[in-house]
This record gives C-alpha cells, sequence and structure tokens, in this order.
C-alpha cells in the first residue's frame, strides 16, 4: 500500500513535515560547530527541530511560505483557493505563537531560523553562536561524561612508558 501512495497522488511526492533538506542543512551546521541536541523532542509543545535541554532553548526551521515570513519573497498565497491558504497560513502562524509562548512559560527560549536565511551561511552560524552560546556546557557544568573525558585524558598521559 505505501509503495502505492505517490502513483495515486499522480505521483507527486508527498510533502514532509520533519526531517527536510532545510532542516537536515540547520542540523548539519549545528553539529559541525559542536552543538548536541535533540530533534522533533515530543515532551516539548511544538516538538521543536532542534532541543538544547541542558541551555533550554529550542530552534525551529521554517519554511517561508507555510509559516508566513514577513517581509520575505516566498511568502506568497496562491492565486487559486485564496480563502483555504489565507485561513491555512493565518492558523500556521497562530500554532507557532502558541508553541513559542508554552515554551516561554516553561523557561525556554525560543529561536526561529527562516528557510531563506540558509542562502548565508555564515549568518546563520553567528546567530547560532549568540543564541547558544559556548559550545561546551558539559565541560563548563562538569558534567560526568566530561569528568570521566578528562580523567580518561589524564590516565593516558600518565601511563606506562
Amino acid at each position: 500500500m505505501w509503495d502505492e501512495l505517490p502513483q495515486r497522488l499522480g505521483g507527486h511526492a508527498v510533502l514532509q513535515s520533519k526531517d527536510t533538506a532545510p532542516e537536515k542543512t540547520l542540523r548539519s551546521l549545528a553539529h559541525a560547530m559542536g552543538y548536541r541536541f535533540r530533534t522533533h523532542s515530543a515532551c516539548l509543545p511544538g516538538k521543536p527541530d532542534l532541543a538544547f535541554a541542558p541551555r533550554r532553548k529550542a530552534i525551529w526551521m521554517h519554511g517561508c511560505f507555510w509559516h508566513s515570513h514577513p517581509g520575505c519573497r516566498f511568502t506568497i498565497i496562491p492565486r487559486t483557493r485564496v480563502e483555504y491558504w489565507a485561513a491555512k497560513l493565518a492558523r500556521n502562524c497562530q500554532r507557532d505563537i502558541e508553541h513559542a509562548t508554552r515554551l516561554r512559560e516553561m523557561g525556554w527560549e525560543t529561536m526561529v531560523v527562516w528557510e531563506c536565511e540558509l542562502r548565508d551561511l555564515e549568518a546563520v552560524k553567528t546567530r547560532l553562536r549568540t543564541f547558544l552560546g559556548s559550545r561546551c556546557l558539559g565541560a563548563a557544568t562538569g558534567s560526568a561524561r566530561s569528568k570521566r573525558v578528562a580523567a580518561a585524558r589524564n590516565s593516558d598521559e600518565s601511563g606506562p612508558r
């Protein structure tokens, strides 16, 4: 049945809600910068695309069309079924606001990266660094893992020669 689904839809690809190309680009960028995160954490309102639990920070990767990026040239309302699309996109924006508000009430900070911003990866890196801060949060707080790593390094250096 699932193999037949694209054919049933006229051969068109099914729209994705997660693991999209822009989202994968953002994840790769954050990971390459040394940040570690969870994706689509179901225990958080709105299932943010990236969740940094020890930092209590969440990032959403928004498509300019689907989330009505203000002032963006990719934010258009299709010419057919205008009422439907206007209402749908307005609901998406309202839901985004509700999820961000609920997260802030839980003590989390939120950030949105727009799809069109990925055209300048250096600017996105700067925003990530500013929003997330130091990438070595575990070492700064003295986590058990960082202590084990430091102990292993010390034992390697002081081992038999």
